[in-house]
C-alpha cells in the first residue's frame, strides 16, 4: 500500500473535528460550517492526491474560470489550447513567425512566454487580431458560414 493509500484510508477513520484541523493544511481559512464529513474527507482527498499526480492544466483550469463566470465564450478559447510542444509557424509581410506551445499553456516567442495566441497575433500585426484565427485554429466567420450551407 502506497503513502498516499495509507493518508487517503486514514481520512475515513477520521470524525469531523479532525477533518476541520486537516482541512486548514491544504485551504485557507476554516472549513464552511455546513459542509459534511463525507465532503471535507473528499476534498482533502483531492489535495492529497494534486500533490502526488499534479493538479488540474491550464485547459481544464481555464474551462473552469470560464464556467464560474458563466461565460461559454471561455470554454470555446479552454478547448484550443494546443498540446505543449505544438508549433505554430505564421508568414506575415515576408517574415516568418514560429510559436511554440509549453507545458502549463502559455506560449513562447521570440525568447518571451506570452498567455495566449493572441497577444503574439497583436504584436505580429499591430493590430487586434483572433489569436486562434490568425494561427490557422479557427476558420474565418464567412468560411463557417460556407461549410454549413
Amino acid at each position: 500500500m502506497s503513502l498516499l493509500d495509507q493518508q487517503l484510508t486514514a481520512l475515513e477513520d477520521l470524525d469531523i473535528a479532525a477533518l476541520r484541523q486537516r482541512w486548514r493544511e491544504f485551504y485557507p481559512g476554516q472549513a464552511p460550517g455546513l459542509m459534511s464529513r463525507e465532503l471535507l474527507r473528499l476534498a482533502i482527498g483531492y489535495k492529497l492526491q494534486e500533490q502526488v499526480f499534479g493538479g488540474l492544466g491550464r485547459r481544464t483550469q481555464l474551462g473552469l474560470a470560464a464556467f464560474k463566470t458563466g461565460s461559454k465564450a471561455g470554454w470555446v478559447s479552454a478547448a484550443l489550447v494546443p498540446k505543449s510542444g505544438t508549433k505554430f509557424i505564421r508568414e506575415w509581410q515576408g517574415a516568418v513567425h514560429e510559436v511554440l506551445t509549453l507545458e502549463d499553456g502559455r506560449f513562447a516567442y521570440r525568447g518571451k512566454t506570452y498567455k495566449s495566441l493572441t497577444l503574439i497575433a497583436k504584436l505580429i500585426t499591430g493590430t487586434h487580431q483572433s489569436g486562434p484565427r490568425f494561427f490557422g485554429l479557427r476558420k474565418p466567420a464567412d468560411a463557417k458560414v460556407a461549410d454549413h450551407g
